[in-house]
């Protein structure tokens, strides 16, 4: 883990040390390969737990470890930030000026969260009554927020685009709810959720049961609509439905807002990006994730154009698909492994039950427990998501097991 010269030259340069760069990084040290690893993180996340901090359920020291503990011993860490991506050069430029070379370059850059693509967002979150489990910082202000509420108006937003887990605006609202009918307050709170889509959930079967949580909470869905405008000073927002084409302004007492998502500002600018997408994603075939103009770079997780659902599960089933191709890449062997779209979202529904959301590209429910119905609330399925899901992603996914 050396800090690299002026200009360095490596077979295989990962940009990203998030869930899919180490799990790259660790699956190609068990195939003997060295890889460079492009991060100036100092922490690594299990984020999906940021919803659990969000609602009391876990701590925020739960969710990090050192990045130099997840570092795979095969890969040379370069600390510092990619800045821009030279495709024909093969070269790939860091924030210090220097860069790096490569014959095979993994994009694993992230999802950038566009804090100021709603009006009046950044300044409500700097308030004392909105917050967002989309940062680590703010994911305990959540719980502050939820557990000191006793009545008024709560809203819980959902932007449209892709998103990193898209079932999280909706899991805080519920396990908001849980809290405040176990504390008898529930029937004091208007509770609003706002959704870009027709419906919870895009497979029926999900949807319907989501459907009974909702009413079981007493939860305002509003459907096909977004919030489009913050005034903190007044605590007032807009939420504008974009089916009837109408807004409708809300005053309100508490606001968990989830603004819109794209690929990071510098992906966005270079030539690597899909450039029929205003979001930037970097342009790759979704079933080989490889790059469609430039065959010596591959893609995968939330920073991907691929149509899939931008989960930590998702990348679980890319990584095994990127590093067969990418080696028979490197060994001019055709590139035979397929991703099939697969995607996961654990939906928790209350402090104590979970149904677990499996498909893919078809919108197929693809069940890995097939024998019991996860289309429902069960109990197991939470402990699943609180210890279940991390303990996998620490000791498996991450060195490359799973």
């Amino acid at each position: 883990m050396n800090i690299p010269s002026p200009s360095t030259h490596h077979e295989i340069v990962i940009i990203g040390g998030g869930s899919a760069g180490i799990s790259v990084a660790a699956r190609l040290g068990r195939k003997h390969k060295k890889v460079a690893v492009i991060d100036p993180a100092v922490t690594h996340y299990y984020q999906p737990l940021w919803t659990l901090v969000g609602g009391g359920q876990a701590d925020m020291g739960d969710t990090g470890r050192p990045e130099a503990d997840v570092m795979p011993k095969n890969a040379e860490w370069i600390r510092h930030a990619a800045e821009e991506i030279d495709p024909v050069a093969k070269e790939v430029r860091l924030d210090d000026g220097s860069s790096v070379t490569y014959d095979r370059l993994v994009v694993a850059a992230g999802i950038q969260i566009d804090w100021d693509a709603i009006p009046g967002t950044r300044e409500a979150l700097a308030s004392s009554h909105a917050s967002s489990n989309y940062a680590p910082e703010m994911a305990p202000k959540t719980w502050e927020l939820i557990r000191n509420m006793r009545a008024g108006t709560a809203v819980f937003t959902m932007p449209a685009g892709p998103i990193k887990c898209a079932g999280a605006p909706q899991k805080i609202a519920y396990l908001a709810c849980d809290y405040w009918r176990k504390q008898g307050v529930l029937d004091d709170i208007r509770v609003i959720l706002v959704l870009p889509t027709p419906r919870t959930f895009g497979i029926p079967a999900f949807a319907d049961a989501l459907d009974e949580v909702v009413k079981d909470y007493g939860i305002e869905v509003r459907t096909n609509s977004e919030l489009t405008d913050v005034d903190p000073d007044h605590r007032l927002l807009t939420i504008t439905d974009n089916e009837a084409k109408t807004r409708d302004t809300v005053s309100y007492d508490m606001l968990h807002v989830v603004p819109p998502q794209s690929a990071p500002d510098w992906i966005k600018k270079s030539q690597i990006s899909d450039p029929d997408n205003p979001a930037g994603w970097v342009d790759v075939d979704k079933y080989t994730l490889q790059h469609n103009r430039f065959e010596d770079i591959f893609a995968l997780g939330d920073v991907g154009s691929t149509p899939n659902s931008k989960t930590g599960a998702a990348v679980r089933k890319q990584a095994p698909v990127l590093v067969e191709n990418l080696m028979a890449s490197l060994e001019g062997r055709p590139l035979t492994a397929r991703y099939d779209g697969y995607g996961s979202c654990p939906l928790t529904t209350s402090a104590k039950a979970m149904l677990l959301a499996e498909f893919d590209y078809d919108l197929n429910h693809t069940p890995s427990f097939p024998l019991i119905d996860v289309t429902k609330p069960r109990r197991d399925m939470w402990y699943v998501k609180r210890y279940g899901l991390p303990f996998l992603y620490w000791n498996f996914m991450l060195k490359g097991r799973a």
